[in-house]
């Protein structure tokens, strides 16, 4: 009677954990899209896909930094 209950249980322990790894599963990928879609947003709000970027107001060009010697005049 012991390996039948042992049996019993460990078949509802599998059920168990299949429906947990699935609502893993859709709670990951849900995760994953609101992620993409707020990263898209705020790619357009900065304006950083979609062609060059314009420069405005009188900001000196942005000067590179060379890793050994500094500026790079």
């Amino acid at each position: 009677m012991g390996s039948v209950c042992s049996a019993i249980g460990n078949g509802m322990n599998a059920i168990i954990a299949a429906i947990a790894n699935l609502l893993m599963a859709i709670v990951g990928a849900f995760t994953v899209i609101i992620v993409t879609i707020f990263d898209l947003i705020l790619d357009i709000l900065c304006c950083r896909c979609g062609g060059p970027r314009r420069r405005t107001g009188r900001r000196p060009p942005y000067r590179q930094q060379h890793p050994y010697y500094g500026y790079a005049y």
